[in-house]
């Protein structure tokens, strides 16, 4: 499909032709039938070769079945060679937000073949993601956004308003799915995006939006050379299956909980938080006789604590009864 020269859909194009030139390979596209997802489509559909879409129909709301083959159709009159609607059952813990997201990623990546998925993320998303990590206080990790590049997901639209993408639709002569979901106040991004958000750029005297996804940014360049550097601890400190602490006092804590955190991750442990992260730091940089700190592991009839040994950390295997 021929697109029109008109402003909006020439910004979405030119993210997209950088995107593509920054991580060649094959691509398929995520589309929900939002305006995101839809001015998405049109964009990489004009820009990359034999694109295939993947439509989710997470089965919550009536209809869902209908709006997911429009958009199916929808994606293959834009230009794309294939377009599949993926049909998932949503349940399991965390809420429903949580689990359709759980739900939706693990159908794209059966799904994905080898090709990197691109989903809708604009720099509006980003500036929630941000504020919702900030909210957490869970660690520059958590403000630092989403990524570009995240393989096996890919997100060329980072750096392009919200607006954009439903001027696109305007452009294009396209009318986007609605979901009710994105304006119930229940869910707290909903909150975000149609409260907070436009306080803080009223009060602020506007900018706030790309004012966070910079920040993100900045973090995540910083987080880049501080996950190298834990990389190097790692490979030359750290030994199977027990850490002299006398290689570790004398690092500085923030890197040193970064090379710890990504010793248990390879080790087997699960969802490590902030806090589990910090008392085991502890163990090195803090040392006062104290216990080992329990941790989640893959099994779901053990759980692992790391103790302090005789002058080593220990990754210890604790069976129920």
């Amino acid at each position: 499909m021929a697109l029109p020269e008109k402003p909006a859909i020439l910004e979405l194009r030119q993210a997209v032709r950088r995107w593509l030139a920054s991580s060649p390979g094959p691509v398929v596209l995520a589309l929900s039938g939002g305006a995101d997802s839809l001015a998405l489509t049109a964009a990489v559909a004009a820009e990359a070769p034999d694109v295939r879409a993947l439509v989710v129909d997470h089965g919550l709301q009536q209809g869902s079945a209908t709006v997911a083959a429009t958009a199916a159709a929808t994606a293959l009159q834009l230009g794309c060679v294939d377009a599949s609607v993926l049909t998932v059952t949503v349940g399991g813990s965390g809420g429903m937000e949580a689990a359709a997201r759980r739900a939706r990623y693990e159908a794209l990546d059966r799904h994905r073949g080898d090709a990197t998925v691109l989903l809708a993320h604009t720099l509006d998303d980003q500036a929630e993601t941000v504020l919702l990590g900030l909210s957490r206080g869970s660690g520059p990790r958590s403000i630092a956004g989403m990524s570009a590049i995240d393989g096996p997901w890919g997100r060329p639209l980072l750096g392009v308003r919200r607006a954009v993408t439903r001027q696109a639709c305007t452009e294009l002569g396209l009318t986007p799915f609605e979901d009710p979901h994105n304006t119930d106040t229940d869910f707290t991004r909903v909150r975000l995006r149609h409260e907070i958000l436009p306080l803080l750029e009223d009060a602020l005297g506007g900018g706030v939006a790309a004012a966070l996804a910079r920040t993100a940014t900045q973090l995540r360049e910083d987080l880049m050379v501080l996950d190298a550097m834990a990389e190097t601890l790692v490979r030359e400190n750290f030994a199977e299956p027990e850490v002299d602490v006398t290689t570790l006092t004398s690092v500085p804590a923030a890197l040193r909980r970064r090379a710890l955190r990504l010793w248990l991750l390879r080790s087997g442990v699960k969802a490590l938080s902030d806090k589990q992260l910090r008392l085991i730091d502890d163990l090195v940089g803090h040392w006062r006789g104290q216990g080992g700190v329990a941790v989640r592991s893959g099994a779901s009839d053990a759980r692992l604590v790391v103790a302090r040994r005789r002058g080593s950390l220990v990754l210890e295997q604790e069976w129920s009864l």
